[in-house]
């Protein structure tokens, strides 16, 4: 399932830089915000991406239970047929013997 191009969120940077630009700060202070912003800007960004892999995560797991659970189904089946193939063959075997006066 091909996922769905999403709009880019607008973060606070923005907000925080017109804010910042608005704040009276000497110029030793400046630099420092800077880095701070630059700083959450980065974690907000890294936050968006570690979002995006755990939903790619749960949806691989999901997608390998069902997998799991598929194949489980299938073998159950086939471990279910050779069983009453193996039934089968007994109760032929046991009507043969009966037939010829055999017993077990």
């Amino acid at each position: 399932m091909p996922r769905q191009a999403k709009p880019k969120r607008t973060t606070g940077l923005k907000k925080a830089k017109k804010r910042l630009d608005k704040l009276p700060l000497d110029g030793a202070a400046q630099p420092l915000f800077q880095s701070l912003l630059w700083r959450v800007d980065r974690l907000e960004r890294q936050v968006r991406t570690l979002s995006e892999l755990v939903r790619d995560h749960a949806e691989d797991a999901d997608r390998l239970v069902r997998v799991v659970g598929e194949d489980h189904e299938v073998l159950r089946r086939e471990l279910l047929e050779e069983h009453r193939e193996l039934v089968r063959l007994r109760k032929q075997t046991r009507q043969r013997r009966s037939k010829i006066g055999l017993a077990r």
